[in-house]
């Protein structure tokens, strides 16, 4: 997804969780953000990202073309020159460049098409549209009144808005409890299955995290975006997604197209193109009256400044309070974006990680969650 934080004079996505709005004017601050990004984004989730960018910080030369004729903020990130130069085919595009012969052979290319590379980076954003968060997302739809009408906001490619296509496998993470054995959940006969670990007590009555064969009920689906992605009816969309996923990664490829595949005959969800802001209170308009309204989002208003945050934040409870009908607000956002309803029990988890996120039902924490849904852990008090 993308999302519009024009009051900071940049824009922000889902693509790069490090210095989203960050501002970069010279050779030396292009070579500290790669460097940057090498070491607390690259890894221990990408051996070729790692080093590529690593070796890209200490080239003099290549931060020089970059500073000289990329514009400073977005157009910066390090996630966009790897994705660029794989979507084009680069060299070492599918494994990455690895070792210095490789490097130099990725160098030449690069710097050879330069024209080529730059025109694809004004021209797309880094966008992440992870299918597999629809696995943490899943057990709280599956309880809420059905039929439900879902906006997503940040939608990018809206594989999110399909929970019901896919089908889920939740194992059970730590010792034997009554909840011990797997579930299997959503659509028995989709293209794509997610697994999904899970831990502690859901906090429902029975403490399940879904009944077995649970399956939301979805009769409308809609979604903001200010550059949405069809990646079922533009193949060039797609092609644009397997790039940004990160080489070494060909399971979260693997899952991407399978998700396209599962949703290819679904009719498409209404996606509407500008601010969340801006186009929030007409989208929710347009959900039928006798459904339940969900507004949800996944790893989104991280990009917002937090004046922006609680302006939207208020939003959504104007729409929902205002509404003819029931409604909810299910928030998968990185510890602190909305600090009113972070938990205690992140601290009893010590998560370090940066990359866990919050999930909240109605502004109150219920799990902490992997970023790519392969993981949920529910936290204490249960919901009322």
């Amino acid at each position: 997804m993308v999302v519009n934080v024009a009051n900071t004079g940049s824009t922000g996505n889902a693509g790069n969780a490090g210095n989203a709005g960050s501002t970069v004017n010279t050779p030396r601050d292009v070579a500290v953000r790669y460097r940057e990004f090498s070491w607390h984004e690259a890894r221990g989730r990408s051996d070729a990202h790692e080093e590529l960018s690593a070796r890209i910080g200490q080239d003099d030369e290549i931060c020089e073309l970059l500073a000289r004729s990329l514009p400073s903020g977005n157009k910066q990130q390090p996630n966009l020159l790897l994705a660029a130069v794989r979507y084009l085919d680069g060299p070492h595009a599918e494994s990455g460049p690895r070792g210095e012969a490789a490097y130099g052979r990725w160098r030449e290319w690069t710097v050879r098409h330069w024209d080529e590379v730059r025109a694809v980076i004004m021209r797309r954003a880094t966008q992440t549209n992870e299918p597999a968060r629809c696995a943490a997302l899943l057990p709280l739809l599956a309880r809420l009144p059905q039929p439900l009408a879902l906006l997503e906001v940040g939608t990018s490619a809206g594989l999110c808005l399909h929970p019901d296509r896919y089908r889920y496998r939740y194992v059970p993470d730590g010792p034997p409890s009554p909840h011990g054995e797997p579930v299997e959940a959503g659509a028995p006969d989709s293209a794509v299955t997610f697994t999904c670990r899970t831990s502690g007590v859901a906090p429902w009555d029975d403490g399940a995290t879904v009944p077995p064969g649970a399956r939301p009920e979805v009769v409308w689906r809609g979604g903001i975006d200010l550059e949405p992605l069809d990646p079922v009816g533009t193949p060039d969309d797609l092609r644009w997604l397997h790039a940004l996923v990160w080489p070494g990664d060909e399971a979260r490829a693997a899952r991407l197209a399978a998700a396209v595949e599962a949703v290819r005959a679904s009719p498409r969800p209404t996606v509407v193109r500008g601010d969340l802001i801006d186009e929030l209170p007409a989208l929710a308009a347009r959900a039928p009256a006798g459904a339940t309204l969900v507004v949800f989002h996944s790893a989104v208003l991280h990009y917002l400044p937090p004046a922006r945050r609680e302006e939207f934040a208020g939003l959504v409870r104007s729409v929902l309070a205002e509404r003819d009908g029931p409604g909810h607000w299910i928030s998968q956002e990185h510890h602190g974006v909305l600090p009113w309803i972070t938990a205690p029990e992140h601290r009893s988890l010590g998560p370090g990680d940066p990359m866990l996120l919050t999930l909240a039902l109605d502004e109150r924490p219920v799990a902490l969650t992997g970023p790519h849904g392969q993981s949920v852990h529910w936290l204490r008090p249960p919901l009322p």
